[in-house]
């Protein structure tokens, strides 16, 4: 009964500050995995709006240079056509110099508070001969895009 054990397991030592590192990288790596996940979905949301925003923009376009302003005018968003009657922007797209060309230079995409919106750049000509640049602001609203603000 008084018999010694011939050997006994030593205390295990703590390491609290090994510990800790080790669930501090844990905690960074799966931080990094969402990020890269966020990354990847909003890449991915700009890359696949680029075709239907220059489309829009597009359609906008070449309705108004037809003289179609009352298609054009349905190519705007709601807060434009707050802004513009039907019969304000009719006239306003026929007051002299009319745009009679246009060339689309740039399309860009981009997400604000996770919404996407896109900026097309354009040379309009004028029927004066005049060209100028402008930017177009294109939304996403009732499941399709909106060219908004002033087109022109």
């Amino acid at each position: 009964m008084g018999a010694a054990q011939p050997w006994s397991r030593p205390a295990r030592q703590r390491h609290p500050l090994r510990a800790g590192l080790a669930f501090a990288g844990i905690g960074v790596a799966l931080c990094c995995v969402g990020v890269a996940g966020l990354g990847a979905w909003n890449i991915q949301v700009v890359t696949q709006a680029a075709g239907p925003v220059r489309e829009t923009a597009e359609g906008f376009l070449r309705q108004v240079t037809a003289g179609d302003t009352d298609g054009a005018y349905e190519h705007l968003c709601t807060d434009a056509r707050g802004r513009w009657s039907e019969l304000g922007f009719t006239s306003w797209v026929r007051t002299p110099p009319v745009v009679r060309d246009y060339e689309i230079l740039d399309v860009s995409v981009a997400t604000r508070a996770g919404r996407p919106y896109g900026t097309v750049t354009v040379r309009l000509t004028r029927d004066s001969g005049s060209s100028e640049q402008r930017d177009l602001s294109v939304v996403r609203e009732d499941g399709g895009w909106r060219v908004c603000g002033d087109p022109y």
